[in-house]
């Protein structure tokens, strides 16, 4: 039997910076690539994560931000004195934010590249 092999796919990787959000619906699901180690053990370099731009952002929600002029992976987590976006890896320090604005998405789903059947999701599955 003929062994079938694929056709790999070139899928560009560009700083967020220079992502084109415009490009798609603000209310489409988009995915990125986990880039460093300010978040594991959770999520490891080079893991895909899939962000839900009108996701309900709550306490310990993954959520991408737009804080001091750069966009960051983080955990959203309340504290006494407000908002915080906490990395998971203590060698990062966490960093206040005064609401929620910031927050342009909410981790819904991780998956490491070429691995089908390896998904994480962070939502519930039975409301969608």
């Amino acid at each position: 039997m003929e062994e079938f092999k694929r056709k790999p796919i070139n899928i560009p990787v560009v700083p967020a910076e220079q992502q084109a959000y415009g490009a798609c619906s603000e209310a489409e699901p988009f995915a990125l690539m986990v880039l460093g180690d300010s978040m594991e053990p959770e999520f490891l370099d080079r893991e895909i994560i899939v962000i839900e731009p009108e996701g309900l952002a709550r306490d310990g929600s993954y959520v991408i931000a737009f804080h001091n002029e750069e966009y960051t992976f983080r955990q959203l987590v309340k504290r006494d004195a407000g908002w915080a976006l906490h990395a998971l890896n203590p060698a990062y320090p966490d960093h206040p934010i005064a609401n929620l604005d910031c927050i342009k998405g909410v981790v819904i789903l991780k998956k490491q590249p070429g691995r089908r059947k390896s998904a994480k999701y962070y939502i519930d599955q039975e409301k969608h």
